[in-house]
């Protein structure tokens, strides 16, 4: 990997602010990455690939990273990105609507990034849990959404991207085969780790 490529590519999306993973969430995931050494990663949110780009460090080696992005701007910078920093061997980027294409995934994953569309989490994290694998990991960034989800934040603008975040947490929190914690970290990281071989999907 071009470790100067992946700097050069974060320098440019915090310019552009490009939203990227924070620096202190990605030092988080890093400590359960390195000790996984995780097989396949789905990522639900590429944006410009610096995330995917930095997982790839911790893939065991025959490791690969599938991705979903819907904007195609992005996704045309980020396989541009990706193929400057040398790894694109390990990401396929899909180009489309999560909502459209995770349905038609069979695949098993051990770790799932949600780092997407935040009125859409509770779905998504139906789909993580059909394709998790036994003592995998589910990550959502952004989940405490500048303060607003646990503050009475009720304002019209953000009020479903909030209520759905909510609803995220309560799911993860409630699930008996999950355990779950929230970090303050970045805007907010959740982390709920498999404790059971069979996950019923909610």
């Amino acid at each position: 990997m071009n470790q100067q490529e992946l700097e050069k590519v974060k320098e440019k999306a915090l310019e552009e602010h490009i939203p990227i993973i924070m620096d202190d969430t990605l030092e988080v995931m890093e400590q359960y990455l390195t000790n996984m050494k995780p097989k396949r990663i789905l990522e639900i949110g590429t944006a410009v690939g610096y995330s995917a780009m930095c997982f790839t460090t911790f893939l065991a080696e025959d490791g690969r990273i599938d991705t979903i992005e819907r904007e195609e701007e992005r996704v045309k910078q980020a396989k541009e990105n990706i193929k400057k920093v040398g790894v694109e061997d390990k990401i396929c980027i899909y180009e489309g609507d999560a909502v459209e294409i995770l349905p038609t995934f069979n695949q098993k994953y051990d770790v799932v990034f949600i780092d997407a569309a935040k009125g859409k989490y509770p779905f998504f994290l139906k789909q993580a849990l059909r394709m998790i694998e036994p003592n995998g990991i589910i990550f959502a960034d952004n989940i405490l959404y500048k303060g607003y989800v646990l503050s009475d934040y009720n304002k019209h603008k953000q009020r479903t991207a909030v209520r759905n975040l909510r609803e995220y947490i309560k799911e993860v929190s409630q699930n008996p085969n999950l355990e779950t914690e929230i970090l303050e970290v970045g805007d907010g990281l959740a982390i709920s780790k498999i404790k059971n071989k069979v996950v019923p999907v909610l």
